[in-house]
């Protein structure tokens, strides 16, 4: 009686855990599952970029610094007046 009950305790947690498995794939792989990933890689990769843009930021400072190179002046915003929209190394082509 206690090997019938024990095998029968057995064969509970087996399918418990086989179903769980099943479900947990299941959503995994379905759309709603590949959304999620999608979104993670793309937060992930975001995250990345505006920590690399920082570092560059931080790492052009040091650099003006060191040298005694002042920053360059701000952009002038498009469409203001003098503002041309072409690079500085297009206008001199010009």
């Amino acid at each position: 009686m206690i090997r019938r009950a024990f095998w029968l305790a057995a064969g509970i947690t087996i399918g418990v855990v086989a179903v769980r498995k099943v479900s947990q794939a299941k959503s995994t792989l379905g759309p709603e599952g590949l959304n999620r990933a999608v979104g993670q890689i793309s937060d992930s990769i975001a995250d990345f970029a505006d920590a690399l843009r920082s570092a560059m930021s931080e790492r052009e400072n040091d650099l003006r610094a060191a040298l005694g190179v002042e920053a360059p002046a701000a952009p002038a915003a498009p469409g203001a007046p003098g503002a041309d929209d072409a690079p500085a190394s297009r206008r001199s082509l010009r």
